[in-house]
């Protein structure tokens, strides 16, 4: 059980990666009052949360009725993390959690970006989406799903914090300092994303005689 905590939160701490957010927030957030920087946080923090619960709980019924298998979505899902790492491990911004260069341009207009880009694509972006459907997948259990809510509600609170302290977080890292983070985590979900890529052929293809 302890190793399936860890495994579940090292997992979303990585794909929803609270410093990149916290350091890519503070552009978007700088010469706003702490009161407003901090009532953006809540709230994006909040909104990404729902939006990865009712993905957690509803996503499996959402496959079968498109008719798509877990192990398609388990190929699918390790293919789309894997382009987030080498983005990651190449301190490339990515339309795969990060605005696209339009999307950037709308969120540098806007005061309150607590619903875009924060809680979507930054926190509650299509890997972590795909994530959480996977874990909760993985778990098939009662306890299992306890285990990856408790374990997102933990990264979303350490999200939490480093966007409560973004000045600080970006002050002390700085460029440099997020990018070797950024770099280290793409090579640890790369490794997560060929181990779904793994299990969704084992499931997925013929057993050989």
């Amino acid at each position: 059980m302890r190793y399936d905590l860890v495994s579940a939160f090292v997992t979303l701490f990585v794909v929803v990666d609270p410093v990149g957010v916290a350091v890519a927030t503070g552009g978007l957030t700088h010469g706003l009052s702490a009161e407003l920087r901090h009532s953006i946080a809540w709230r994006g923090v909040a909104i990404a949360a729902a939006i990865l619960i009712v993905f957690a709980f509803g996503g499996e019924w959402l496959l079968r009725a498109l008719g798509i298998t877990l192990p398609a979505l388990r190929v699918a899902g390790g293919v789309l993390l894997f382009l987030l790492s080498i983005d990651m491990a190449f301190a490339r911004p990515s339309g795969i959690r990060n605005p696209t260069g339009p999307e950037q341009a709308e969120a540098n207009q806007r005061n309150d970006i607590a619903v875009f880009p924060l809680a979507f694509p930054l926190l509650a972006g299509p890997g972590a989406l795909t994530t959480v459907v996977l874990l909760m997948a993985r778990a098939n259990d009662a306890v299992g799903n306890a285990i990856v809510i408790a374990a997102l509600v933990a990264v979303l609170a350490l999200a939490m914090l480093t966007l409560y302290f973004t000045n600080r977080v970006t002050g002390v890292l700085g460029v440099t300092g997020a990018n070797v983070v950024g770099r280290v985590s793409g090579v640890i979900l790369a490794a997560l994303a060929a181990q779904f890529v793994l299990d969704g052929l084992h499931q997925g293809l013929p057993r050989l005689p």
